[in-house]
């Protein structure tokens, strides 16, 4: 990834530019969308009316599945004198630090239940940071879901992982997540699911995308990956510059990395590794966010 150094705001991050208006028609055919996963679907670290990534109350994030939410929400809309639509109804079920076991035995069977019509379902993240992951078993599992979840009439809309070759510690993780995407691609084209490529998304390898943990997107990180799940679902994107990636910076100096990489390894990956030895999670005794299917409004 593109590392980030001190300098004036790249263009191509404001967000208060134009992003192009949604199609007018109704052009959605879901009318109850359950979001499944971990801290990624939860929306970490999506904080558009500001906050700490620390403190933040699980409500407080947004990110990519809200926003596609919202996006699928405003095109269901009737224009003119079409007769309304139902209103799309959301819910977004990912609790982070969860892994993929926990995702697939509590959180599909509810979205099934909630006759959910599109279910996205990214999870193994956190999984592939532990050694002992098996991208061949974890594959399993998951084409066992989807096929549930297909079986239930919902389509499905899935993840791959990003490409961490530029992370220093997470890049040992980089030949699991190549062996697990490979399936996912596999189990989607067999079952008939849609596919969000964050590996081959640009835009990402840049780590002004990223939080300070290195793990969790920025606000416009969600932003990019909601546009290429519509990408996904073969909807129009909002914003044709989506994926592209930012104008290049002049390198750090060399000082100021090092004590940037002290700085993330102090914050951010000793509390996580102190839980891990404690057999703790990011996410014990939290709930979901929006546990019910509701409305969607324009925020």
């Amino acid at each position: 990834m593109t590392r980030t150094p001190s300098g004036p705001a790249d263009p191509h991050l404001s967000l208060d530019r134009p992003l192009g208006t949604a199609p007018a028609r109704a052009t959605v055919p879901w009318r109850r969308y359950v979001a499944l996963g971990d801290s990624f679907t939860e929306g970490l670290w999506d904080l558009p009316d500001g906050g700490s990534p620390g403190t933040a109350a699980p409500q407080a994030c947004r990110g990519w599945a809200d926003l596609l939410a919202m996006h699928l929400a405003a095109r269901a809309r009737p224009a003119g004198d079409e007769v309304p639509a139902a209103p799309l109804e959301y819910a977004n079920l990912a609790i982070r630090g969860r892994l993929l076991a926990p995702i697939l035995a509590e959180q599909v069977p509810a979205a099934i239940d909630m006759a959910a019509d599109l279910v996205s379902l990214v999870g193994g993240g956190n999984d592939m940071l532990r050694p002992t992951a098996d991208p061949d078993v974890m594959a399993t599992r998951l084409e066992d879901a989807v096929v549930r979840l297909r079986a239930s009439g919902a389509d499905v809309l899935l993840g791959t992982g990003v490409d961490a070759k530029d992370s220093p510690l997470v890049s040992r993780t980089r030949s699991r997540v190549a062996v697990y995407n490979t399936h996912i691609w596999s189990i989607a084209r067999r079952q008939g699911a849609h596919v969000v490529d964050l590996w081959g998304m640009r835009s990402l390898r840049d780590w002004r995308m990223w939080a300070p943990d290195r793990i969790h997107l920025t606000t416009e990180g969600h932003r990019r990956v909601a546009q290429g799940a519509l990408v996904a679902l073969g909807l129009e994107p909002d914003d044709a510059r989506w994926d592209d990636p930012l104008t290049p910076l002049p390198p750090s100096p060399r000082l100021e990395r090092v004590r940037e990489d002290v700085q993330w390894l102090r914050e951010h990956v000793y509390p996580w590794a102190t839980r891990r030895l404690r057999g703790r999670s990011s996410g014990d005794e939290r709930r979901p966010k929006r546990p019910q299917p509701g409305p969607v409004h324009e925020e």
